[in-house]
């Protein structure tokens, strides 16, 4: 059953816990942009009964408050320490996927002794010099056009060429979620990832963190996952063969077990 916990500026976030909240092993997963917690179901069921799971709706994401921006990784991360208060966990595991791996890292930077290990899927820590005029870009064609006027470019950046045609209701569901998000929270969100530059920072991160990408991923590349893995002292990096940029929807059975290590 879902829950809500305030953060420190008054927005409800819904979460729900997998598993018993109390377990000594504890994960709490960030979804990408314009999907909700659902994204880590196929993930969750591989990890159940091997961990305490905490799964949230980022603010200006499904059913938690969507405030009028401008937002920032930081403040994301700061809604999940502030649920993590909530709950009664002084630490976890934290990985999350594109934009949830931004929120992630920005969280192990700002809650490092909150931060058990690290696991970053499918991200990055800047996405590029052009990033703030293409993300612009993206968050104007949905202000303007529609969220409808994304999908086919959605749908192919997010997953392989065989699983987006193979008629998996993965694609499906993920498409429907992407479609139902309120366009000003989603624009805010588009600018936020074209602000976001973590390089700086990544240096100071000192907990065991994996890394992982897919091969085929062009929105988040193996370049910009080798930048981070260069960047953060002691970290381990695998490329998931054949495998595009939502790889927690894709293929869970292969991201389950290499979070299961940072357990």
């Amino acid at each position: 059953m879902s829950s809500k916990a305030k953060t420190r500026d008054g927005v409800e976030i819904v979460y729900d816990i997998h598993g018993d909240k109390n377990a000594p092993k504890r994960i709490a997963l960030v979804h990408s942009l314009a999907m909700e917690r659902g994204f880590w179901d196929g993930v969750v069921a591989q990890l159940a009964g091997k961990a305490a799971i905490l799964t949230i709706d980022c603010r200006g994401h499904g059913q938690s408050g969507k405030p009028k921006g401008p937002y920032t990784v930081e403040q994301f991360a700061d809604d999940l320490a502030d649920v993590m208060t909530h709950v009664g966990w002084d630490k976890a595991t934290v990985a999350g996927c594109s934009m949830g791996g931004c929120v992630a890292l920005a969280f192990a930077i700002r809650h490092p002794q909150r931060t058990k290990s690290l696991g970053l899927i499918d991200t990055t820590a800047w996405y590029g010099a052009d990033a703030p005029k293409a993300w612009g870009e993206r968050a104007d064609a949905a202000v303007n056009k529609g969220l409808s006027s994304l999908a086919d470019f959605q749908l192919t950046r997010w997953f392989s060429d065989a699983y987006r045609t193979s008629g998996n209701a993965v694609v499906k569901k993920a498409l429907e979620v992407f479609l139902a998000n309120e366009i000003p929270a989603y624009a805010d969100t588009c600018r936020m990832l074209g602000a976001a530059d973590l390089r700086d920072k990544l240096g100071g991160i000192d907990m065991p963190t994996r890394i992982i990408v897919g091969e085929e991923d062009y929105a988040t590349t193996v370049d910009m996952a080798k930048a981070m893995n260069a960047g953060i002292k002691g970290s381990t990096m695998m490329v998931l063969a054949k495998a595009r940029h939502l790889t927690p929807l894709e293929v869970p059975e292969k991201i389950a077990p290499e979070l299961e290590k940072l357990l």
